[in-house]
């Protein structure tokens, strides 16, 4: 976690001193265990929220305007806090004016304006959901200083919106959604299209999990992400053949969908429909095996989703598979698997903990040699959602 006083520190730096409070938010960044490009598709998730992520210190001020810097790029400004529009040169500062932009067309009229700080602890680009971490904490923490309800189911919706439509990215809700409801110690068992949700004890025992970073950056708005979208789309109209109320993958059982797979005619859209499906039904064994104790049984599912990712949906890449294939070579590790929308990004492993520092240096090595990049490795902690920390 950040230095709350060094922080506070930045803060008068950039701003200057006020006789106004500053008050200081925090949202996690997340991890998907298992359950990859189902959200979109109505189905099951599997993620946790992590203890690292964003905190954001704000301030009232005494004109309508929004301040918004961060500690992790150079550039900040000032804008009037209505109307807010999109700009591409903003970068970053698209994520939180994104946020008031969803709030305002819902009717938040702000009493004042606000200066914001932002301090990110996740890699930029690594697919740890940093854009729903700067979201969520921006909805949360503007919506406290307003005085108003702070939903974090209703939040995340909010998000997810915010990035939809604002920032034009067509994302599911599980980045949202984890990083508004994460519990410590535990995964969220969230299905998408009803939003109903569980939050599930991850009892590791002897293992943790590693995020390995690929520092292949990846960027979801360039990314193949909407056109795998607009395939699964497709499969769903090609279905209605059989079931023609149909709306989502995500409400097919794995046996309806083999028994009518060969209604979509496409190869390639019947191969990611398949992905979807199985993935489904790969999150729903994880909770019977990890009820059971089984993470040995947890790991082979993980092994199976980064395959099925890899060969029928397409969106691994060949830093992740490398990183992957590397991970699976050392001993102590139950599974791995990427993590994120793919195309870069990150892997997660369920290492042995007395084989950490052996798996870090050993994949680390394999990865470099394979791919001539430098990884970085994160042994996490699952942690809260968004929260007020002072």
């Amino acid at each position: 976690m950040a230095n709350l006083q060094e922080l506070t520190q930045r803060f008068l730096n950039v701003y200057g001193e006020s006789s106004e409070a500053i008050a200081i938010f925090h949202a996690p960044g997340r991890v998907n265990l298992i359950g990859e490009h189902t959200d979109y598709n109505g189905g099951y998730v599997f993620p946790a929220a992590l203890a690292f992520g964003t905190t954001m210190l704000v301030r009232k001020r005494g004109d309508m305007r929004l301040g918004l810097a961060s500690t992790n790029f150079e550039e900040h400004k000032h804008l009037p806090i209505a109307p807010i529009v999109y700009d591409e040169a903003d970068d970053w500062m698209n994520y939180p004016k994104g946020i008031v932009h969803e709030l305002e067309s819902r009717g938040v009229v702000f009493g004042s304006g606000y200066d914001l700080l932002f301090h990110g602890e996740i890699p930029n680009g690594a697919g740890l959901s940093s854009s729903a971490s700067i979201e969520v904490v921006t909805a949360y923490g503007l919506l406290t200083m307003e005085g108003r309800e702070t939903d974090t189911v209703q939040i995340a919706l909010l998000a997810q919106k915010s990035e939809n439509a604002f920032n034009g990215v067509q994302c599911g809700i599980m980045d949202q959604f984890a990083v508004a409801n994460g519990k410590k110690d535990h995964a969220i068992l969230l299905m998408c299209d009803t939003l109903e949700y569980d939050l599930v004890p991850f009892n590791s025992g002897d293992y943790r999990l590693v995020i390995g970073n690929t520092n292949k950056r990846r960027g979801l708005v360039d990314s193949k992400y909407n056109e795998r979208r607009s395939q699964c789309e497709q499969a769903v109209g090609d279905l209605k053949a059989a079931f023609p109320d149909l709306t989502l993958l995500g409400q097919l059982t794995l046996g309806q969908f083999n028994a009518n797979k060969h209604l979509i005619k496409d190869d390639v859209v019947r191969a990611r429909a398949e992905h979807v499906v199985e993935e489904i039904d790969r999150v729903l064994q994880s909770m019977k095996v990890l009820k059971a104790n089984d993470l040995a049984a947890f790991g082979r599912l993980m092994n199976a989703s980064h395959d099925s990712l890899r060969d029928l949906y397409e969106v691994t890449g060949a830093e992740l598979d490398a990183m992957v294939a590397a991970a699976r070579t050392v001993d102590g590790v139950l599974g791995a698997r990427m993590t994120g929308a793919g195309f870069g990004g990150c892997t997660v492993s369920l290492v042995r903990k007395d084989g950490i520092e052996t798996f870090k240096a050993e994949v680390g090595r394999k990865y470099t040699e394979a791919t001539g990049l430098v990884a970085d490795f994160y042994e996490c902690s699952i942690g809260n959602g968004v929260e007020r920390l002072a």
